[in-house]
Parts: C-alpha cells; sequence; structure tokens
C-alpha cells in the first residue's frame, strides 16, 4: 500500500502591510517580504524534501483583488513547484473569492493558464492526482458561501441558526458523496477552509463572527478520509487524531494578536488508513509587546532599563508604559531616548502611556496616550 508525503499550508494572505514600510531593495511592503519569507521557507523545503503532493488550503491573498505585484510573487513560488514536477492543489479561500457569482477568484488563473501540475479547487470535488509515490485522493471543500447552496426562496423564510443547520447537513451530505467516491487502496486527503467546533480562533475571530458557517468535527471525521488539511483559522492545532485534522496555521503574524502563537506548515505521511503530521515552524518575524510600570520613584530609569534590556532587534513592537501623572511631563519629554533606545526594532507599532490621575473623581481613571509610530 502506498504511502504520500504532503506539505499542508494555508492563508499567506499575501498583500498584508501592517507594521511594514517600502523596502527600497524590493519595491514591496517589508512586509509583504516578511511572508513570502516565511512562504519560501515551506516552497524550499517541499523542493528539497522533496515531497509528493502541497495542499494549499486557502486564502492566497489578503483580498479577492490583489495587485499584480502580489499576484507576480505567489506565481513565481507556484512555478518552483510546477517545475519541480510536484502537484499543488490550490483551495479557494473565502479571502480569495470574488464579490459577484460569474467572476474569477484570484488563483483561477492557474487553472487558466493550464500551469502544470496545479489544481485549482474552487468548488467541492474530488481529484485524483499522481504524484511519485503513487495516486492520492484529495477531496476539496472551499469556502462554503450560504447562497452558493441555496435559492433565496429556500433560505429567505429561514432564521440564520436554521439556515447554518441547513447548511452543515447539506455540507454532510457532499462529503458523504466523496466517501463514496474513494478507491480503497489509495491515500485520501480531505482539505478544506471552513471553522470547525471545537477549534481555538485567532486574532481573526473578531473579523469572522456573524459570518462563519461552523461544521462539526464529526462532519469531517465521518469522511473516510485518511488526513484533513484545514485552513481559514491561524493558529496551529490538531482538533483530531482519528483522523488526523489539522489546522496548519497562517504562515506569519498578522498582528498582536498572534504574538505568542508559533507560524508554520505541517508535513504529513499519509496512507490507507492513516497518517503522521509534523509542524515545522517558519523564522517569522517576533511580534513583541513590551509592558513597563514607570509608577516608582526612578520612571526614567526604569522605562531605559527596561529598553536596554529587552530584546527587540528586528521585531513589531509596541510599548505600553504606565505613568503617574505626577511624572507625565518628565517622561513625555523623554520621548526622544525612548525612540533611541527602539532603533534596532523593524518596526515601532506604538508607545502608549496610561496616565493614572488618581486625584480625580472615580471612573475617570485613566487616560491612554500614544506616541506616533516610529
Amino acid at each position: 500500500m502506498s504511502e504520500i508525503t504532503l506539505l499542508h499550508l494555508a492563508d499567506v494572505h499575501l498583500g498584508i502591510e501592517n507594521y511594514g514600510r517600502p523596502d527600497p531593495a524590493t519595491g514591496l511592503n517589508s512586509r509583504v517580504g516578511d511572508f513570502l519569507a516565511c512562504l519560501d521557507q515551506a516552497i524550499d523545503e517541499a523542493i528539497e524534501r522533496p515531497v509528493d503532493l502541497v495542499v494549499f488550503a486557502g486564502d492566497a491573498y489578503k483580498n479577492r483583488d490583489p495587485n499584480p505585484t502580489h499576484q507576480r510573487e505567489l506565481a513565481k513560488r507556484v512555478a518552483r513547484l510546477s517545475r519541480a514536477n510536484i502537484p499543488v492543489v490550490l483551495l479557494v479561500g473565502n479571502h480569495d473569492l470574488p464579490a459577484a457569482t460569474g467572476r474569477a477568484s484570484s488563483v483561477d488563473i492557474f487553472q487558466t493558464l493550464g500551469v502544470p501540475n496545479v489544481t485549482v479547487a474552487r468548488t467541492p470535488d474530488i481529484f485524483r492526482i499522481e504524484t511519485r509515490s503513487g495516486p492520492v485522493q484529495v477531496g476539496a471543500l472551499p469556502w462554503i458561501l450560504r447562497n452558493t447552496l441555496f435559492t433565496k426562496e429556500e433560505y429567505k423564510n429561514l432564521t440564520l441558526e436554521e439556515i447554518d443547520r441547513e447548511v452543515g447537513e447539506r455540507v454532510a451530505r457532499i462529503l458523504a458523496s466523496f466517501a463514496e467516491r474513494l478507491e480503497p487502496d489509495i491515500p485520501a486527503v480531505l482539505t478544506a477552509h471552513c471553522s470547525v467546533a471545537g477549534a481555538t480562533f485567532g486574532s481573526e475571530r473578531s473579523i469572522l463572527l456573524g459570518q462563519d458557517i461552523v461544521l462539526p468535527k464529526s462532519t469531517l471525521a465521518a469522511a473516510s478520509f485518511d488526513y484533513v488539511a484545514l485552513g481559514h483559522i491561524h493558529k496551529h492545532q490538531v482538533i483530531g487524531t482519528d483522523p488526523l485534522i489539522v489546522y496548519a496555521g497562517s504562515i506569519d503574524r498578522v498582528d498582536f494578536g498572534e504574538e505568542r502563537e508559533d507560524k508554520g506548515y505541517v508535513v504529513a505521511k499519509v496512507w490507507r488508513g492513516g497518517a503522521e503530521y509534523e509542524f515545522r515552524p517558519v523564522n517569522a518575524r517576533r511580534f513583541v509587546t513590551l509592558e513597563i510600570d514607570a509608577s516608582g520613584t526612578d520612571p526614567l530609569g526604569v522605562i531605559d532599563r527596561a529598553l536596554e534590556e529587552a530584546d527587540l532587534d528586528g521585531t513589531v513592537v509596541r510599548v505600553l508604559i504606565d505613568v503617574p501623572a505626577e511624572h507625565e511631563v518628565a517622561i513625555r519629554e523623554h520621548d526622544r531616548e525612548i525612540r533611541r533606545l527602539l532603533r534596532d526594532a523593524s518596526y515601532v507599532a506604538a508607545v502608549a502611556r496610561n496616565v493614572k490621575r488618581l486625584d480625580r473623581p472615580t471612573g475617570v481613571g485613566l487616560q491612554l496616550e500614544r506616541l506616533t509610530p516610529l
């Protein structure tokens, strides 16, 4: 019975420029360069190992209308895999979908051009893909929009809860139809861009509330696949072991909500009846929140020592300083030195002073003041 090795990644979100600045050497925003560098680590391993298959579980770009430069940069990476004869499955995520039915997704161009070894999965389907280690079956469940499963007449009188329940049932039927088509002796992988009940959400949660269709884990587990490669949630995690159900997580940090999350991709060995995986961290730029209590008798010294001792080289940093009202002016006049001590950071997102005005009436306790980013 054959065994294949696949590389599973997701949520590259090319085009995110938060906490970046133009890089004169490349013409790209520095944060776009960061995301590409992390993606390159995955592509390099895929080619050097080499793996049999790359599964990209959705959200190639920040939005559905990427600019030509970002399209070029993704195409370079996909072309490297294609030239290395490594099959690639590009699943369409919510950030890849067009605003109107009939328009192309942001990754359809690869299918239109007939790029060798590239499969674009825009609608639910199952593919048989030939690899150097033998065939593999890949079921694809791209981002599900409610209006792609229902007509207006079908859902106009339903509550949101009833719609979600019906969507879950229809997705279960789609996956059951996949299971019926699976060949018994060939490794089978399901890739889906969705939220699954029981997953821990990262910083994207605030964006997704009210938009997500949340699938039960049992729906995915019942589909008879050996490995389930998920995208959409930015935090890497395993949410099921029989079969393995894995979120690769985003390839780099999007904001401070992901400060403590490891970023990377997954390498999995899959055979009919089982799988094993390894998370491969990338060298993502660090995000650091530095909290300083400057309420003592030597506030300037406390701030300087904290900044001098912190390892901020190359980081995206924000500094939060608790400041008693009586030291506010002195610390404000210390701004130039604070900026100097932050010079090794790649980007200073904020220096915020939480000014404690204890002589004010109850309920007027704190005032947040900010310096502009460097």
